[in-house]
């Protein structure tokens, strides 16, 4: 397997630049706990076996040693505990130092990226990728303080540098929660431009953010908790803030939170995470009214889950919660009787006149959980934009932005696999084949091609090119994209079962396709009728339908984006633009919306020199020093290793 892949041919083992007098070389700055295993998996004496791989991880592991090199792309094993390697200290160890000199870290990667931003004048970027669970946030986190402490200072600088790190608290709150793999997942994708001038100084950030899972606003699985933000407000709000919220301290009164039946959970301090965020959102230009504006949302979507539906007379939707909409009202600074109107009837046009429909009980349901979740998808979106303005350049110094250049930071959701796999999954496992797509094509394709277009004689890496996994979901007609939103625009009455089955005739011959229709026996048995499976790169995933046309269509229905429109709070009004109100042409799917930005991701990526960190899960229970079987981590394994 070829080494130094993408980093300008830097060798190792050459010297190292003086630091304080003193030039270290790789003997002296190595220890004996160091050298436990093999620090570069290219040196093994039997490099392409997985159980000599596996072996190597764990004799490091046990050592807390969690971090190897597979010649320049570095493989993290999450150890579910606070390391004492994390230092002022151990930055100083790493700054200047040649990549091989001194033993593999987080840090080592992220100065050899701003080492070549310096040398080689080119934008970077750090991959940081993985499946849920495996420190791919901590690892961001970790980049970032190293940059904020390593890099040269002045008092603007001072304030980028903590406007960065505290937008990771603000972003985490609203954009991660707990599942079952992971306390602290993020649940939406970041891609973060740091932005360098020309003395090297971190001047700016742009952050892009990518399909936030707004389902878990209104549901979640068995033992997962919705967004982190809103146990944190019950639990660290004051007092005269939740009485002006309308809120009580109790979780368990809020529907939205009780879904997954573990509001509290013992390894998250909410209260103590509430004052962090706190004091975040002061760092990042919010002041007072801004605060309160956004909390007054937050509330509003908790109040929104408590609001219940009956029957009348003619069995249509009733709002019996009245008190819910007083508070909604307030909050969102609204209508209350326009409120509940639009809340149990829906708006059509029929020979040109404007009708209001009465809805049903599941309709009316329906509606509030649309409008939940468009509020605080479109909210998330509003910060992101709010983070990004604070984050601006804004010296007088035009020189230095004009110079600037940046390093990017991935830090993107794990490739998942439930009990219950939806559309969610789908998306999220789909941005992971791209992203191996993206490895594949920077790593082993170009630099087997490069060998042989200079005639040099070695042994080809045999691997699976997942390209025809990727064509599966985003081919223009026949890719499952394309049939998704085919069944979403058509006449007629389309629903989850004729998408899998529109499916079933249309790509029924993919040998990384099958459904309980189209399987054998023995598939039978494991894949539900209402299912269809993929095989990933990462292995098989059983994707069940249901709910895939609602999530994917992500419509909101007009007379509630009306109202939304008419509010009088200031960032609920920026977020629902009146121009939708008018505008014929039907939004584009949440899954087309996706494969999009996707594309255009991929596009700023290529357009840099890449670094990859590759996370792993040691186990699944999250336990600190626990290595499972190498039987277990060996399927694992081969998503990290080219094969």
């Amino acid at each position: 397997m070829p080494g130094n892949w993408g980093h300008g041919g830097r060798v190792p083992g050459a010297m190292a630049p003086a630091i304080d007098g003193i030039r270290i070389t790789m003997e002296s700055a190595l220890t004996a706990r160091d050298r436990v295993g093999v620090q570069d998996f290219v040196l093994l004496e039997n490099y392409t076996s997985e159980a000599a791989f596996i072996e190597n991880l764990r004799k490091r592991f046990k050592e807390n040693l969690i971090y190897t090199y597979i010649g320049s792309v570095l493989v993290s094993v999450n150890p579910y505990k606070e390391l004492e390697i994390y230092s002022k200290q151990h930055m100083e160890r790493y700054r200047g130092v040649s990549f091989y000199e001194v033993s593999p870290h987080i840090y080592a990667i992220a100065d050899n990226s701003y080492r070549s931003l310096r040398t080689e004048r080119k934008d970077q970027c750090i991959l940081i990728s993985g499946e849920s669970g495996a420190g791919k946030t901590e690892a961001s986190k970790k980049i970032l303080q190293y940059y904020a402490v390593t890099c040269p200072a002045s008092e603007q600088v001072e304030t980028v540098k903590d406007r960065l790190l505290q937008s990771n608290p603000v972003l985490e709150a609203f954009g991660n929660a707990k599942t079952l793999r992971n306390d602290n997942s993020s649940r939406f994708g970041k891609y973060m431009d740091v932005q360098f001038d020309y003395k090297g100084a971190p001047v700016g950030g742009h952050i892009l953010n990518y399909l936030l899972e707004k389902s878990r606003v209104v549901h979640q699985n068995h033992g997962e908790r919705n967004f982190h933000i809103f146990y944190q407000l019950l639990e660290g709000g004051e007092e005269d803030l939740l009485r002006r919220l309308g809120l009580e301290r109790n979780a368990q009164n809020y529907q939205y939170l009780v879904k997954g039946q573990c509001a509290r959970v013992s390894s998250i301090n909410d209260k103590s995470e509430w004052k962090i965020v706190r004091k975040a959102l002061s760092v990042i230009n919010f002041n007072d009214d801004d605060v309160e504006e956004l909390l007054s949302i937050v509330a509003s979507v908790l109040h929104l889950g408590n609001v219940q539906f009956a029957k009348d007379e003619q069995g249509n939707a009733q709002v019996t919660t009245e008190n819910q909409i007083k508070y909604l009202a307030r909050l969102l600074s609204v209508d209350s009787t326009v409120l509940r109107e639009s809340l149990i009837h829906k708006k059509i046009i029929a020979k040109g006149e404007e009708l209001n429909s009465p809805l049903n009980q599941e309709q009316a349901a329906y509606a509030r959980d649309a409008l939940a979740k468009a509020i605080y998808g479109r909210t998330f979106s509003w910060l992101v934009r709010k983070i990004n303005k604070s984050l601006s350049y804004k010296g007088a110094d035009m020189h230095s932005l004009g110079n600037a250049s940046v390093i990017g930071l991935l830090d993107i959701y794990g490739f998942e696999v439930f009990q219950h796999n939806s559309f969610e999954q789908f998306c999220i496992n789909y941005c992971n084949e791209k992203l191996q797509q993206l490895f594949i094509e920077l790593t082993l394709k170009s630099e087997q091609e490069e060998y042989e277009s200079e005639g040099i004689a070695w042994e080809p890496v045999q691997y699976f090119n997942n390209k025809i996994i990727c064509d599966l979901v985003e081919e223009k007609y026949k890719g499952i994209i394309s049939i998704l939103d085919e069944e979403c625009l058509r006449p007629g009455e389309a629903t989850d079962w004729t998408f899998l089955e529109k499916l079933e005739d249309t790509v029924k011959n993919h040998p990384h396709f099958v459904t309980h229709k189209l399987g054998d026996q023995k598939t039978r048995k494991c894949l539900g009728r209402e299912e269809f499976r993929l095989l990933h790169y990462a292995g098989e995933v059983n994707y069940s339908v249901k709910g895939f046309l609602d999530k994917n269509n992500d419509l909101l229905f007009r007379n509630l984006k009306e109202v939304m429109c008419n509010s009088g709070n200031p960032i609920v009004h920026q977020c629902f633009d009146r121009s939708e109100l008018t505008d014929k042409k039907r939004p584009e799917t949440a899954a087309t919306q996706f494969k999009n930005s996707l594309a255009q991701l991929m596009e700023i990526l290529m357009s840099k020199e890449p670094s990859y960190v590759r996370c792993i899960k040691p186990n699944d229970a999250k336990q600190a020093g626990l290595y499972e079987s190498a039987t277990f981590l060996m399927k694992r394994v081969t998503i990290y290793l080219a094969k």
